[in-house]
């Protein structure tokens, strides 16, 4: 891949947001954002002494019970009844809350730089929340845990801290990962390896209807963890949801990749791509397929169909994309700290050890929500000394992949000028890309509570194309809003909020509907996906036989 790098660079400032984690955060701008944060104390004197007076004011009514201050109504953390009825824990709490917000309400009105504020918020934020008073032993819960056990909770969980510090680089498990495996439990749906190359194992699934529709669907997950987050058990698999709806169903597995492929960059990606697409249309005999990228699969289904567009060649007849950022000009929090320098620092560390480790991806993601995804666990394992739950998303989550070096670099050049913006910004497998060339249909989905691809930068993406655009905003995260599977009762999505520009604007104007996004998805798909025929009595062809049984190999490489 190449780009225009002095243009790029000079777009760095703004453009560095979205899938940010690729980029990380150093340890020395947290502690540097910790001392500007101290030293705005000394020199505000008075707007210190201001805040703190109206803290110790707060305090006051705490200690006298005339404090009105309770936490957030969805903030699990302090569901026990203790919190709010014992007179003392109720203090303890409330006492803390005017801390927490004391400490933001003097860092918002302080005179630093919106960007510092902004950085300041952050940082005591994860500092506040790791000193919340559920995070200590005198947790009511665990203390009734304690007294229940005697005891032998509080020795859980030390052995538990003792076994994640040893094993997990010391972050609390999320999940046992001896509870799930891979091809029995998750990953199940019957099929098998139809094609294989270096890069990625293509995986056609055995039909579960007697017609199928003619044009095929490729679904490219991300080259991040696993592919198997579309076929987890039946109730939440997507393949399942497929095949059930009678498409032709093939899925990519990438390679996990290790040192020795560290040269891999985007247009190794999509040159294997390509020949997925190829080996589907051989076997299947259609002209054209549907694809479905997600996340950083999405981003090498677009380059795939930016470098088909340039060659006027026509495989693709419409695109899905999940949670995918293509224009990066929305931050979220860990996009305060990327500039020039962390950028240049996330390369040279990925480039001297030849692949970014998945493993710390998922910290760097999980410190982005620390209560769910940290705070959490701590609780549980170690003040509770309970062994964490079975839950098969997080097995996936904790299934983690690597990312050659260069592929990698690729990414970080994508954050730092965001070229896909520009007709010709970009260069893939020796063609330039301009995305106004892909004319094929267009469905987009993003989360509204997503804190890794922010929805309007999802948004912004999916108006990059030259086709016509169904975006939908689903009301979850960045995973739950790609396994939302029907008959959830929390489930609501958004769409058909017209042309605009403006993704708050869209958001006004859109139809907002009960229940999952896949039954909206489904009937746009069948549109799309050509007539009914007698479903396929056997898989692969002969140019591509059926190998191993899915989930196929690379799969279980770690």
């Amino acid at each position: 891949m190449s780009n225009k790098n002095n243009e790029d660079q000079q777009q760095a400032p703004q453009r560095a947001a979205g899938l940010n984690p690729m980029v990380g955060v150093q340890r020395k701008d947290l502690l540097g954002t910790a001392q500007t944060v101290l030293r705005q104390a000394v020199r505000q004197p008075l707007h210190s002494a201001k805040h703190a007076l109206a803290f110790g004011l707060e305090l006051k009514n705490v200690v006298l019970g005339k404090s009105s201050l309770a936490p957030a109504s969805d903030d699990r953390r302090f569901s026990d009844p203790t919190w709010s009825q014992n007179p003392l824990y109720r203090r303890y709490l409330q006492g803390y809350l005017a801390w927490r917000n004391e400490l933001q309400a003097w860092i918002s009105s302080s005179d630093l730089p919106p960007e510092d504020i902004s950085r300041g918020q952050f940082v005591i934020q994860l500092m506040t929340e790791a000193l919340a008073p559920t995070n200590n032993l005198s947790n009511p819960a665990a203390l009734k845990r304690f007294f229940e056990t005697g005891g032998k909770s509080v020795l859980d969980g030390l052995s538990n801290l003792a076994r994640d510090v040893v094993h997990n680089g010391g972050m609390p498990r999320q999940v046992n990962m001896d509870a799930f495996e891979v091809g029995k439990d998750l990953g199940s749906s019957r099929g098998a390896v139809v094609y294989r190359n270096e890069v990625l194992e293509l995986i056609q699934y055995s039909p579960l209807t007697e017609q199928v529709h003619e044009r095929p669907l490729l679904v490219v997950p991300p080259q991040i963890n696993k592919f198997y987050i579309f076929d987890l058990c039946p109730q939440k698999s997507l393949m399942r949801f497929c095949l059930d709806a009678r498409q032709q169903t093939f899925m990519v597995s990438w390679r996990n990749p290790t040192r020795a492929q560290r040269d891999w960059d985007l247009s190794t990606y999509v040159r294997a791509l390509g020949e997925a697409v190829d080996a589907v249309l051989s076997i299947t005999g259609s002209a054209t397929l549907n694809m479905l990228g997600a996340c950083s699969g999405g981003i090498t289904c677009t380059a795939l169909l930016g470098h088909l567009a340039a060659r006027h060649e026509t495989k693709v007849n419409a695109l899905t994309l999940l949670v995918s950022v293509l224009d990066a000009t929305l931050d979220n929090a860990l996009a305060l700290f990327v500039d020039d320098q962390a950028l240049d620092a996330a390369k040279r560390q990925s480039q001297q050890a030849g692949v970014l480790e998945g493993s710390d991806l998922a910290r760097l993601f999980a410190w982005m929500r620390p209560n769910d995804l940290i705070w959490n666990y701590w609780v549980n394992n170690y003040l509770l000394g309970n062994e964490p739950p079975a839950f098969d998303i997080l097995y996936w989550n904790n299934d983690t992949t690597r990312l050659p070096a260069a592929f990698h670099a690729d990414l970080i050049e994508m954050y730092r000028g965001n070229p896909l913006t520009r007709p010709g910004g970009i260069t893939v497998c020796g063609t330039a890309i301009d995305l106004k060339q892909v004319k094929c249909d267009l469905f987009s989905v993003a989360g509204n509570a997503d804190h890794i691809t922010p929805w309007q930068a999802c948004y912004r993406s999916a108006r990059l194309f030259g086709g016509k655009v169904e975006f939908v905003l689903s009301n979850s995260g960045h995973i739950q809003s790609i396994i939302n599977p029907p008959g959830n009762p929390k489930a609501r999505f958004q769409v058909g909020g017209g042309q605009h520009d403006d993704p708050l604007a869209w958001q006004e104007d859109a139809v907002r509907h009960v229940d999952s996004w896949w039954l909206h998805w489904q009937g746009w798909l069948v549109e799309r996906a050509g007539a009914l025929i007698e479903a396929p009595g056997h898989l692969g062809c002969p140019s591509h036989p059926a190998a191993e049984s899915a989930p196929g190999r690379y799969v279980h490489q770690r």
